[in-house]
């Protein structure tokens, strides 16, 4: 099993459980939604809704629009996917449709038609206001 992993300057996958798992042949239409991490290998049409994690595999074929926390790109996806976390666009990806997620990851090789929209995380970590340009030297 598969999950997300974001920690340090690359993310990866490290083994545990997946929530849900569709596999290549499964061919669904509708509105998905789920909390943890789904990997969708098969075909999928409609609306996919989650906080959390979504996993579009190699063999992975998605005509839907994407809200989740966290999603990763590795097969096709016709529609636009927003992430509140990050987007990253794997391998052999294909993505037809607008990208938008304070984090945006796109690999050489993938294939991405449509536009790229960067939004700010939820909560920012203060900066240093102090003014850098004035240096007290000692004599």
């Amino acid at each position: 099993m598969l999950s997300w992993r974001t920690k340090g300057p690359r993310a990866h996958y490290q083994r545990t459980e997946l929530s849900a798992y569709l596999d290549e042949r499964s061919d669904i239409e509708g509105t998905y939604t789920f909390s943890g991490t789904a990997m969708l290998n098969g075909k999928f049409k409609g609306l996919i809704q989650s906080t959390d994690t979504l996993i579009v595999g190699d063999k992975g074929v998605v005509n839907a629009n994407i809200n989740g926390g966290c999603v990763l790109v590795r097969g096709e996806v016709i529609g636009n996917v927003v992430a509140t976390e990050r987007v990253e666009l794997r391998g052999n990806a294909r993505v037809f449709g607008d990208v938008e997620a304070p984090v945006v990851v796109i690999d050489e090789g993938v294939l991405f038609e449509g536009h790229c929209r960067m939004t700010k995380t939820r909560a920012e970590a203060p900066r240093d206001t102090r003014d850098l340009s004035v240096v007290n030297l000692k004599r």
